[in-house]
């Protein structure tokens, strides 16, 4: 099956950081909402756009282990991956 779509070029797509999404109307009974996430983070969306995320209290926890990254971590790992992103970086210089 081939479906053909027509997007305007004003509309931008924006790339959910989560599978689960809810509308603002859902909203509305949020413990439906955390039961059927799992407890993972919810995009929310009102009238297709995305305005927020919901992050039940499960899924934050265990967070204060987390640190930033040294700039030398930083550095060692762009150029573990520079071969593979030379070619977008060259093409982006041009841009």
């Amino acid at each position: 099956m081939y479906i053909a779509m027509h997007i305007p070029p004003e509309t931008t797509m924006t790339r959910l950081l989560t599978p689960h999404i809810a509308t603002m109307t859902e909203l509305r009974e949020p413990a439906k909402v955390f039961e059927r996430s799992g407890g993972k983070p919810v995009a929310i969306l009102k009238n297709s756009q995305l305005v927020g995320y919901l992050v039940p209290a499960e899924a934050a926890q265990g967070l204060e282990g987390h640190r930033y990254a040294t700039r030398e971590e930083v550095m060692a790992s762009l150029e573990r991956t520079r071969e593979r992103a030379q070619p977008v970086l060259d093409y982006l210089r041009d841009k």
